[in-house]
């Protein structure tokens, strides 16, 4: 579900309409609905209602304060990778206490200020890892709660930029090597285990590999215990959405549609419910793009057009530095006119961005409905590694961030300024 849609010809947010939202705030510029971050975090929590379970979002995905604070308000805990991510959700309102602290990295500093903030647990993916945190726990006298991730070597079969639960992948722990390190975290003195994790991947569009990690993993949460005296078992996250509508359901108009997830959360929580419940262990998700993909847009301003035997160019005013997915791993993103196209005129374009860098582009030789110079434009589906991944490169300020609720604009981030950029520079 989500909350974009044409009314009366203009693009529109929930009750707001884009065109009045960039006029008066100027692009590049994201927004997002809040409607549809409730609307997604409550749908996926019905869904798992008969199973002991709590949603963790997954802070990396979109960190801005006040879709932070959205989701806090309906209950949910997060899944954080760094310091900087706690402090965040810290500052919203949200619960340390609800926070897993994931990653491959953690440092010493980052790992005390989760312990002075008496965070939940810490997912750790290697032995030494476990060793620096019973070591820093025990020179604060504390006692640090830890899952220990596993990697299931499950293959999510999706990019593998975002491919987490494969044997050669830098994440978590090996199948086989488990019982071993929990043994070992049993014997250290400021160590508590807690329970087990495990996240196989970003964007998946199928439940199948979810089912093969889950029942995978399954026996051993079983034995883990048994023996450790675990209390949850977490699955991670992964639920994909819908980024190209015209292959998700064979239309091609992304605003007739309210488009349904390939992977549902019904159909998520028919397969995994069942083989999750006789556990008798809570289980964590830690959902993140199926949040908030889907709540936000990019708004752009084509600047020029440029027409050749080859390409025909749309340059627009915001580019790599603001959303790098289609740059990164060739993320697929929706481009729409704000104000719908008269008729059916059709161009193939190439829809580029100022940056010094052939990588610079949204999409190439795509059939869009046709715009021009000072025409805005909608790249859709931007609420998720977005922002989050936006730069200062090319010495560009970054975009303002717009919530709309209902019928209310409120901006919770405010346009960089040329004095931003160098406010930290001596």
């Amino acid at each position: 579900m989500h909350h974009f849609h044409y009314r009366n010809g203009q693009l529109h947010c929930e009750e707001r309409n884009l065109q009045s939202v960039a006029e008066e705030h100027g692009t590049p510029l994201y927004v997002y609905s809040a409607n549809t971050v409730r609307d997604h975090y409550r749908r996926l929590d019905a869904a798992l209602a008969g199973l002991d379970h709590h949603i963790a979002y997954a802070v990396k995905a979109n960190s801005n304060l006040s879709v932070l604070g959205l989701l806090a308000d309906l209950g949910s805990g997060f899944d954080i990778v760094s310091g900087g991510e706690l402090f965040r959700v810290i500052k919203a309102g949200g619960d340390p206490k609800l926070c897993s602290f994931a990653g491959v990295g953690k440092t010493a500093h980052e790992i005390k200020f989760a312990l002075e903030h008496k965070i939940y647990c810490f997912n750790i993916e290697s032995v030494a890892e476990l060793d620096l945190l019973n070591e820093v726990a025990g020179s604060m006298r504390a006692v640090a709660p830890i899952a220990v991730r596993i990697n299931p070597n499950v293959d999510a079969k999706t990019h593998e930029y975002i491919s987490t639960g494969k044997a050669e992948n830098k994440f978590g722990v090996d199948y086989l090597a488990a019982e071993e390190v929990y043994q070992h975290a049993s014997t250290l003195p400021h160590i508590l285990v807690r329970g087990v994790q495990m996240h196989i991947g970003s964007q998946l569009t199928t439940v199948d590999p979810f089912v093969e990690a889950v029942e995978r993993v399954v026996p051993l949460a079983a034995e883990l215990k048994a023996r450790h005296n675990i209390e949850f078992f977490s699955i991670g996250g992964g639920i994909g959405i819908v980024y190209d509508p015209a292959l998700a359901s064979g239309q091609s108009e992304w605003w007739e549609q309210q488009a349904e997830p390939p992977l549902s959360p019904e159909i998520y929580a028919t397969e995994l419910v069942p083989r999750l419940t006789p556990l008798g262990l809570k289980i964590l998700l830690e959902p993140g793009r199926y949040m908030v993909g889907n709540a936000g847009v990019l708004l752009t301003t084509c600047l020029y057009e440029k027409k050749g035997h080859a390409k025909n160019f749309k340059v627009v005013d915001a580019g790599m530095s603001d959303l790098i997915r289609p740059a990164l791993y060739q993320g697929h993103h929706e481009i729409v006119p704000v104000r719908e196209s008269a008729g059916d005129s059709q161009i193939k374009a190439d829809v580029v961005g100022p940056i010094c860098e052939s990588g610079d582009f949204f999409c190439q030789d795509r059939d869009l409905a046709d715009f021009h110079a000072d025409h805005i434009v909608a790249i859709m589906s931007a609420g998720a590694y977005s922002f989050t991944m936006a730069s200062n490169y090319n010495s560009r300020p970054m975009p303002a961030e717009v919530l709309i609720d209902g019928a209310e604009a409120r901006v919770v981030r405010r346009r960089q300024t040329l004095d931003d950029l160098i406010a930290l520079e001596l």
